[in-house]
């Protein structure tokens, strides 16, 4: 196969993902609404209303040791990196040099960004830099198989920490599976998520302290 119609294979994949994102969504509409209504209408049967507890808030917000690492402001800090598609976020983050290197390698600049709703796991630098410098020389030559190992650290739907523990298959046609709960999680067994739950405008991204591998 043609690295051409790789790519274009992908980004079938992406606008799969997406849709079938869109059509859950669109179907958990009315009951989400439901809910709504309903608590609403508790809240003003007892006279009260309920404040957002502290794990509600901390849902919403980064978490991780490596999260302290990340600018206070600009457009790598949470905030700027908010505004921009995945891969133009990600090279505005120091932690992600190397990942930004194999994704212009590998031509997915334009595919990821042009994604919609999609969870990246993202290796940071430290992450490479386990891979002994000859074989990650070697795998950045080889487009073809860095497009696969990067497809496989992508998820085609967008996954709140809540939603993060189990099973997900990825763009590159296999599962990852995710353990843990709270703010402790790790990928496929050994790779620790070190800051999750960081936002982009179309992608939602944990980085992780080791590169992901599919099995094939």
């Amino acid at each position: 196969m043609s690295a051409a119609t790789r790519r274009t294979s992908f980004a079938a994949l992406f606008a799969a993902g997406a849709l079938a994102f869109s059509l859950t969504a669109c179907g958990s509409s009315g009951s989400s609404s439901t809910s709504s209504t309903a608590a609403t209408g508790s809240a003003a049967t007892t006279g009260s209303t309920a404040a957002p507890t502290a794990s509600a808030v901390a849902a919403d917000q980064p978490f991780g040791s490596a999260c302290a690492t990340v600018p206070k402001d600009g457009a790598g800090s949470f905030a700027g990196m908010a505004k921009d598609p995945v891969a133009t976020a990600a090279s505005n983050n120091p932690q992600l040099s190397t990942l930004v290197t194999a994704v212009k390698q590998a031509g997915l600049v334009d595919t990821l960004n042009s994604a919609q709703n999609i969870t990246v796991f993202a290796p940071s630098n430290d992450a490479f830099n386990k891979i002994p410098k000859d074989q990650l020389t070697a795998v950045l030559a080889d487009k073809d198989k860095l497009t696969k190992i990067l497809t496989y650290h992508v998820v085609p739907t967008r996954l709140a920490p809540t939603a993060l523990a189990g099973d997900h298959p990825t763009l590159e046609t296999s599962t990852l599976s995710v353990a843990g709960s709270g703010q402790d999680f790790t990928v496929n067994g050994n790779a620790k998520v070190l800051c999750g739950n960081v936002q982009t405008a179309n992608a939602t991204v944990y980085i992780v302290d080791t590169v992901l591998m599919p099995s094939s």
